[in-house]
């Protein structure tokens, strides 16, 4: 079965609140990358390249806190309610294309679900309710 982690977007603090997260919960962050790390990491400010691309604090055996922040020069837009996603993680390619297809009925797709430059198969959307989702199915699991 799938498993289902949240994902929450910041308004350029992703460092300074999993900084706090990982006091109150322990453990060690299993990703933290920059937006300066990323394939179009040098056609960013200064300013938009040390913020958060990605980070996942694993809580529990089952459960991955993960974030970023919302860069403005890429059309995104910090709001309350807007700050966060469910993130899926299903077990096949298969599973995940079922899930991104059903939930986007209805809804508005983000980002289709297609191989990403980290790897993973990835989409986004948010379904006809408003929710935000994302699904992505890496074919090397994390150990």
């Amino acid at each position: 079965m799938a498993k289902v982690n949240p994902y929450l977007n910041f308004n350029g603090n992703t460092e300074d609140a999993f900084n706090f997260y990982r006091s109150v919960f322990g453990g060690e962050f299993s990703m933290l990358q920059k937006f300066k790390d990323t394939p179009h990491g040098d056609n960013m400010s200064a300013t938009d390249k040390e913020k958060i691309m990605h980070v996942a604090l694993p809580i529990t055996k089952e459960t991955t806190l993960m974030a970023t922040d919302m860069l403005e020069s890429m059309g995104q837009q910090y709001n309350p309610g807007n700050n966060f996603s469910l993130a899926i993680a299903p077990e096949t390619k298969e599973e995940g294309e079922k899930f991104f297809n059903a939930l986007a009925e209805g809804g508005r797709i983000e980002m289709p679900f297609e191989k990403a430059f980290w790897g993973a198969w990835f989409g986004a959307l948010t379904d006809k309710f408003g929710i935000q989702w994302m699904v992505n199915y890496d074919e090397k699991p994390a150990q």
